[in-house]
């Protein structure tokens, strides 16, 4: 499960920012003390930082600056500051994205995803577990958990909700999915891809996980 620090003295905003990323299956921790963010950091050791420029004591600089003395860990800037010095120092100190306040939560969840993405694959520790809501994905044991519960897949049902997983919230386009399933050495058409999805909802179902999978007519499958 990835980990995410978030360094926002703005309380409820931290809260809010917390609260949906824990809904997408990350864990979070909301930095308390304001003199102690780097010791945060490394006690947490997250997989990325949402990083607030305005703080009490030191500035988000100082403590990306810190940061980066330990790790190239995907860090993302919060500011209400709109100058483009600002942007750019951001950015030059070793932020990885930068976001004007205020900000749609929808869009900065959409930069979490794809910064993870491009910064981790499958075969680090960080994504050995994907967690979604209810569901379990451990990806190096091929099995799925709901809750406490293993739930049986056949290989392509577990291929499929792995590519549902890894672009969660967006739309899977069938033939693409199809494709992961055929370098899979899988060789499935259309038809048994249709099958396929079908038998994963109703084993999902049966285990209490109605609407994980939504087909979009025309285009594919998307996980939400």
């Amino acid at each position: 499960m990835f980990k995410i620090l978030i360094v926002e003295d703005e309380r409820k905003i931290a809260e809010m920012i917390a609260a949906d990323l824990q809904n997408w299956g990350y864990a979070t921790q909301i930095v308390e003390d304001f003199q102690k963010v780097e010791d945060v950091y490394l006690s947490f050791q997250p997989h990325l930082v949402i990083l607030d420029i305005n703080l009490p004591y030191d500035n988000g600089f100082h403590w990306c600056e810190r940061i980066r003395k330990h790790s190239n860990v995907p860090i993302v800037f919060l500011s209400s500051r709109t100058g483009e010095m600002d942007m750019m120092m951001a950015l030059n100190m070793g932020g990885d994205d930068f976001i004007q306040k205020p900000f749609s939560m929808g869009m900065l969840v959409t930069k979490v995803h794809a910064l993870l993405r491009r910064s981790y694959t499958y075969d680090n520790v960080g994504m050995d577990v994907m967690q979604h809501r209810e569901l379990a994905l451990h990806m190096k044991k091929g099995i799925v958990h709901i809750g406490e519960t293993e739930v049986e897949l056949t290989r392509n049902e577990f291929k499929i909700l792995s590519v549902l997983f890894e672009y969660k919230n967006e739309i899977v386009q069938r033939d693409d999915m199809i494709k992961a399933l055929w370098e899979d050495e899988s060789f499935i058409d259309d038809n048994t891809l249709t099958v396929n999805v079908n038998r994963l909802r109703r084993k999902l179902s049966d285990h209490g996980i109605e609407d994980y999978i939504q087909t979009k007519k025309g285009q594919g499958y998307m996980l939400v």
